[in-house]
């Protein structure tokens, strides 16, 4: 890598690594919805001691989602290198740019562990919670190399990207306890441990987190127009309205349609970019460039 990068190449660099970690949460979905979370079998090789698997699709499946992770590391790599040749240098996006390391690094053995565990359902959730952690980082990364000085907004929009990033960490979370005891547990082979919750209840619980979401968002996407003072909040607040509407559709048609693989795999990649939206509606607010 040249020496003197440019601050538009490396916001490039950093928008492919928020593409790909981003990504990469929709084809570990598909791991688990394809059956395929025991594929490979073994870690860090797929099969014992081969690094890839003989036959099956199962076992294809998991391993072409452990090389997406391979490209995810190069990019990352890529980033940490762009950081420390840009020009000019700053250490704040050194910083972040590190982030995204020790995040992978997380990932990486945490996905070990998931698959010696045998899937346990809480590791499962926990490695979704840590990339959820990496699309923050990257989002923060993507928007500090932009170089804008974008101006800090009033204290009641602070407010309100809080507190809406906020309830969103709630309804993830819960989100996450009703992938952790539905029916997709990830493999077709032993029974797999699921969460000791009733499905029934628990998706009630995590609709009545949504509802409050949208009663918020919209309050929030009425204010924002209203308010001469909001213009650069207006396009996220775009994004945002036709990322919630849909993924709440997708949420509802999943549930009374018995949560189709397609309909639970686009949930997934909606929740990605609900997250990401509201991370860089929060940045935008609190003028954080």
């Amino acid at each position: 890598m040249a020496r003197n990068l440019k601050p538009s190449t490396y916001r490039k660099i950093c928008a492919v690594a928020l593409f790909l970690l981003g990504a990469i949460v929709v084809t570990g979905g598909a791991v688990r919805l394809t059956s395929s979370g025991l594929g490979c079998p073994d870690w860090p090789t797929c099969e014992y001691d081969q690094f890839s698997p003989e036959s099956g699709i199962h076992g294809w499946v998991e391993f072409i989602n452990r090389l997406i992770t391979g490209l995810v590391s190069v990019i990352v790599i890529l980033a940490v290198l762009g950081s420390l040749f840009r020009s000019p240098k700053r250490k704040d996006l050194v910083k972040w740019s590190f982030g995204l390391v020790a995040g992978l690094i997380g990932q990486i053995v945490l996905g070990g562990i998931v698959v010696l565990s045998h899937l346990n359902p809480w590791l499962v959730l926990g490695h979704f919670a840590l990339s959820m952690v990496l699309v923050w980082n990257a989002v923060v990364l993507h928007h500090k190399a932009s170089d804008l000085d974008v101006p800090r907004l009033g204290k009641p929009f602070r407010q309100f990207t809080t507190v809406l990033t906020s309830w969103a960490l709630v309804m993830l979370a819960t989100g996450m306890l009703v992938t952790g005891s539905g029916p997709h547990t990830g493999s077709r082979d032993d029974p797999i441990e699921r969460l000791p919750f009733s499905i029934r209840e628990i998706v009630r619980i995590h609709s009545s987190t949504v509802i409050i979401f949208l009663v918020l968002a919209l309050f929030f996407t009425v204010y924002v127009f209203r308010n001469s003072h909001a213009i650069s909040l207006r396009s996220i607040t775009k994004t945002l309205c036709v990322v919630v509407v849909l993924q709440a559709v997708i949420g509802w048609v999943q549930y009374f349609t018995g949560v189709p693989e397609i309909l639970v795999g686009l949930h997934i990649a909606g929740a990605t970019g609900l997250w990401a939206t509201l991370v860089k509606s929060w940045l935008i607010a609190h003028g954080s460039g």
